[in-house]
């Protein structure tokens, strides 16, 4: 959900949990999000970051039509939108960035190709040093591949994090590009910073203090996704 001309509004809870992803990086320069949707997240970027280079990936064009002509978004230098599917796009050469937000799943079914160990590999490989990534996936019986998903992540970045949605099934996973040595302390504190200095129109510190559960351990459900078992039209197989 979207209210055109106040992009400081995000409505939908997931979309504020994700911007946890600024507690792990306060101040990226280069930021992408692969998913367009109405526009929320990369316009509520824009406004709190505004010094910072915003790309947004997105493999319909009529979503981004849509998206500029009845929600509000518009393109300018630092907020720029690339009609392309979004593994290509990463896989593709260019420049690192600070922070990816992935947002292209689904309701209803999820892109197999953007879930395999090859493309969280890729993932990594595009971020900067001290990068994250921020997911958006769900838990529930319409997602029997989470425990796979999650596996697949652990196994792909560096330490991962889980960030439950209140009142959602949507769960937030960020990845790291290395090795971190953040407490939950220092993470905090982080996000009060960024509360300070961006003048959040929410509070990011309850968020990260109440929600944030990095796993230390191996999930051992579920299996690691990989393009080979990806099955007929990249969609992922039932275990």
């Amino acid at each position: 959900m979207v209210w055109p001309g106040e992009p400081l509004r995000l409505e939908l809870p997931y979309t504020r949990m994700s911007m946890v992803a600024l507690a792990f990086v306060p101040r990226p320069e280069n930021v992408l999000v692969v998913g367009l949707g109405g526009g929320a997240i990369p316009m509520f970027l824009h406004a709190v970051l505004p010094d910072t280079h915003v790309d947004v990936v997105e493999l319909d064009p009529a979503v981004v039509d849509a998206a500029k002509a009845y929600c509000g978004f518009q393109e300018d230098a630092l907020l720029r939108t690339h009609v392309a599917d979004g593994r290509a796009f990463i896989e593709a050469d260019g420049p690192p960035y600070d922070i990816i937000f992935l947002d292209a799943y689904g309701a209803d079914q999820i892109p197999g190709h953007l879930a395999t160990r090859e493309f969280l590999g890729a993932v990594r490989d595009r971020l900067s040093r001290g990068g994250v990534v921020a997911s958006n996936v769900w838990e529930s019986a319409g997602n029997p591949h989470y425990d796979a998903m999650v596996r697949t992540y652990q196994v792909s970045f560096h330490g991962v994090s889980v960030f439950e949605v209140p009142t959602t099934t949507n769960r937030i996973l960020v990845g790291l590009e290395g090795p971190s040595r953040l407490t939950r302390e220092a993470l905090v504190e982080r996000a009060r910073q960024v509360e300070r200095e961006r003048k959040l129109p929410f509070r990011l510190s309850p968020l990260v203090s109440q929600r944030y559960h990095p796993l230390t351990k191996r999930v051992g459900r579920g299996r690691v996704l990989t393009d080979a078992g990806l099955g007929p039209g990249g969609l992922i197989v039932e275990e």
